[in-house]
């Protein structure tokens, strides 16, 4: 049996938030390996577009990221969970997912794949009052594809954290134990 390997991008600053509980549930019901990475506390720096990747399959700017982006390359699931500020996932998940440059740049202008191994992924993203999930999940979408997930569960959304924690939800709690399921199969 191969072990699976799931990728969690956390982009709350909020250690025991909604985003967190969402997350430890999530990661409570997978099988395998998890690695977190959280966007307010790893040292990646952001796509300063410098080019480089225009000609080369990595970055130049050596920090954290050459440890997520060999994980990315290898791992079977990617999640992106994130807080919904202004109608948008937080600026330090954005940040950091722009060295996500290097995938694109290969693509377009080498004509190379650096990503080949297809993944499964999803979206957790919470938001309070009257906000929306349409530029998340569209930016979370484009985010996903980059680093090669071909198959994405339905996102697990909640737009009510200003009154309900969502961990309290039993509809979300049942959407995560099927975003498990989904995540966990060969």
């Amino acid at each position: 049996m191969i072990e699976i390997k799931t990728l969690i991008f956390n982009g709350s600053a909020r250690k025991n938030g909604d985003t967190q509980s969402l997350i430890e549930e999530l990661v409570r019901q997978l099988e395998g390996e998890t690695l977190i990475v959280d966007a307010h506390d790893v040292d990646v720096k952001a796509c300063m577009d410098c080019r480089y990747c225009w000609e080369h399959s990595e970055c130049c700017v050596k920090d954290d990221w050459q440890e997520i982006d060999a994980y990315i390359r290898d791992c079977d699931n990617i999640v992106i969970a994130s807080p919904v500020y202004f109608c948008e996932i937080t600026g330090p998940l954005l940040s950091l997912l722009s060295r996500l440059q290097v995938y694109w740049a290969a693509k377009r202008f080498r004509q190379e794949k650096i990503v080949t191994k297809p993944k499964r992924g999803g979206m957790i993203l919470l938001g309070g009052g009257k906000g929306t999930a349409t530029a998340p999940l569209n930016t979370s979408a484009v985010l996903l594809h980059q680093m090669n997930a071909k198959e994405l569960f339905d996102p697990v959304c909640f737009f009510r954290t200003d009154i309900q924690q969502p961990i309290d939800n039993e509809e979300i709690v049942k959407d995560i134990a099927d975003f498990a399921k989904f995540l966990n199969r060969e």
